[in-house]
């Protein structure tokens, strides 16, 4: 049995949502153990009105909690009695624990993650890789979606490994990456752009397809979009405003008229298909790959079956094992860190 640990007081719907979602993994799961970090009467208050085998969730109890406008570093170096912080420091010296899950501060989960677990050997800088469905089916990761702003071509290229290496864990046998560009020739870009270019094409161990602009991040036609964390994280987030700007939009549409309203009606199934394919709960979290453990960044308004997904997505990773291959992948490919 191997242990993961749930931040119970991390997100806009903790600790309720943390707990049932980590209820209801148990119960699908009888190879894993949660521990839940966080307020620990408050926790056990409500395990007591739910069913589930008690040897396979504990509680490590925190009397803080790290908020979403605190200073993440300040928060991680002071907050010592916190749900993340408790949970980062057990992680790293319990061996049996394979990873920590938190829909807590973004900035929080990285820092601790580059503070508390470390970097992998090798490894620049650890990079947040969250995985979205395309629009013919599949998904497509960025990597790197706001870890690090600024980045040299070799870190972008330890991305293009880590980053495939993880795909492969989800089922995709040779992962195609591009770089994201201001155009796909294959001369665009600024100075840095044209440098990661030659340093992904001349790695034999990559499938690098070439540069690709951000409009068609959801085409199907990549595995994996390799960016700074700036120009990454602006891609995402203008992804997900644009999805959810054209569902408004739709909704808005079909309310405006009696015949709209009607052939809503026969479009029931299609829409209920559009909205289950890019429901964020089914995608599982954003994960940090490159640290010693596996560290998976949750919504911020996630709910218990988002969490129960996360649990998915980390024991498979785990079963996957990521992180040796992350490490292969480096060595095979000769490519070295500040470390070394």
């Amino acid at each position: 049995m191997v242990k993961i640990i749930l931040d119970a007081f991390g997100g806009d719907y903790s600790p309720n949502e943390v707990i049932l979602g980590a209820v209801e993994s148990v119960n699908k799961n009888p190879d894993i153990h949660i521990v839940l970090a966080g307020k620990e009467d408050e926790i056990y208050a409500q395990l007591d009105m739910l069913k589930y085998n008690e040897e396979q969730i504990s509680v490590l109890n925190a009397s803080e909690v790290i908020s979403n406008n605190e200073s993440a570093t300040q928060a991680i170096r002071t907050k010592k009695d916190s749900s993340l912080v408790r949970a980062f420091d057990y992680a790293k010296d319990n061996d049996d624990v394979i990873g920590i899950i938190s829909a807590g501060s973004t900035g929080a989960v990285l820092t601790g993650g580059f503070l508390k677990l470390g970097r992998l050997k090798g490894i620049h800088r650890p990079a947040l890789c969250p995985v979205f469905p395309t629009l013919v089916g599949g998904s497509v990761c960025i990597c790197d979606a706001g870890a690090n702003m600024d980045c040299k071509p070799e870190y972008l290229e330890q991305f293009a490994l880590m980053a495939s290496a993880y795909m492969k864990i989800l089922g995709v046998k040779k992962p195609r990456v591009a770089q994201l560009n201001v155009g796909t020739e294959d001369h665009k870009g600024d100075i840095r752009a044209k440098e990661t270019f030659e340093l992904l094409k001349g790695n034999k161990y990559l499938n690098f397809v070439g540069n690709m602009e951000a409009r068609d991040v959801m085409s199907g036609e990549f595995d994996v979009v390799v960016a700074d964390g700036f120009a990454g994280n602006v891609l995402l987030k203008s992804t997900e405003g644009a999805m959810k700007g054209i569902l408004n939009a739709l909704k808005e549409d079909i309310k405006s008229s009696f015949l709209s309203k009607i052939g809503a009606v026969f479009m029931k199934g299609t829409f209920d298909r559009l909205k289950a394919k890019f429901d964020y709960s089914k995608q599982g979290g954003a994960v940090l790959l490159g640290c010693k453990k596996l560290l998976v960044k949750a919504h911020g308004n996630s709910k218990a079956g988002s969490f129960v997904t996360c649990v998915e997505q980390l024991y498979a990773m785990h079963q996957g094992k990521l992180i040796d291959k992350i490490s292969k992948s480096l060595t095979d490919a000769g490519v070295k860190g500040e470390d070394e």
